[in-house]
């Protein structure tokens, strides 16, 4: 179905206001979007790994959720999800379930690229008929902005702090889409939540709706931990697309795409000077941090290119 931005917005809202997460924070940015992807008849099992997101929109005995929702470990959203679509599987055969009932698991970074990823290994392995999101905001955000796999490199941290000993985090980021992609499942995509919500909308209802095993990651700029304004969040989220540094892509049945290439290709710079995280990266000296930067974005943009072919 073509993306209607009219119709889309008059789709009940499955995650409430007065959820308690941060102004500026992408993360219910995201979850609204994609929600808004199912259809209004249909019903929706919703898991989410500890973190931010969990912790803001479930502090009992309320819950900002109107579908069901179930709260898991950091390390088991994609094994409570996937459990839950076994059974209702089960019970549906036995004619104890009517109707559509669609799962989807919903985790941060650390829940996801580091604690969760055999969970969700597995789940998509088995093929569940689920989707898995990720919510990307580069760090441990909910306890104290710690470095994760997904942090990208020379981020300042509360583990990886810049200074005089290290220049930030060293490691490169861990490309969790490829990954996915790689577990030979019916749809994978990363996406973020900008400008008019068309490309975020239109895979979400692909990975709803696609039978089998499905994963998003998507950006989800966190204020407090990269350090910039919240009504930035937009803005941030457009020039990590403009500067390739998060492309916009998705893999479906094994065939890669990518969805926006920049007629004008950013320098990193645009991305990085925004945000208080990569702040000692611009100071006298430390060029070859943005250089080595642009070097590894340039690769990765050129890698994904010849996988499209």
């Amino acid at each position: 179905m073509a993306y209607n931005l009219k119709e889309a917005v008059k789709r009940p809202e499955r995650l409430t206001g007065g959820h308690r997460m941060c102004a500026g924070c992408g993360a219910p940015v995201v979850v609204r979007t994609i929600l808004r992807a199912i259809k209004p008849e249909d019903h929706a099992v919703i898991g989410s790994a500890t973190g931010c997101l969990e912790v803001s929109t479930c502090l009992y005995p309320y819950t900002a959720w109107k579908d069901s929702f179930i709260h898991s470990a950091f390390e088991n959203a994609g094994a409570t999800i996937s459990g839950a679509e076994a059974a209702y599987n089960v019970m549906k055969k036995k004619g104890k379930i009517k109707g559509d009932i669609k799962f989807i698991a919903f985790g941060g970074d650390g829940g996801t690229y580091d604690i969760g990823l055999q969970s969700l290994s597995g789940a998509m392995e088995r093929g569940h008929d689920m989707v898995y999101v990720c919510y990307d905001n580069g760090a441990y955000m909910n306890t104290g902005i710690q470095r994760s796999s997904a942090t990208p490199t020379f981020a300042d941290t509360t583990t990886s702090p810049a200074g005089s000993v290290i220049p930030g985090k060293t490691q490169l980021k861990k490309d969790l889409t490829l990954i996915m992609a790689n577990h030979n499942i019916p749809y994978v995509a990363q996406s973020a939540p900008i400008g008019n919500f068309k490309d975020l909308h239109e895979k979400a209802e692909k990975a709803i709706y696609t039978p089998g095993a499905a994963f998003l990651n998507v950006m989800a700029p966190c204020p407090r931990g990269w350090r910039y304004d919240t009504p930035m969040l937009m803005q941030i989220c457009k020039l990590a697309v403009d500067t390739c540094i998060w492309p916009l892509f998705e893999v479906e049945n094994g065939k890669y795409k990518v969805n926006y290439k920049p007629k004008n290709k950013l320098p990193v710079e645009e991305f990085l000077k925004v945000q208080g995280r990569f702040r000692h990266m611009f100071k006298k000296g430390n060029e070859w941090m943005i250089e080595k930067f642009q070097k590894d974005i340039d690769e990765k943009w050129e890698m994904l290119l010849k996988l499209e072919g």
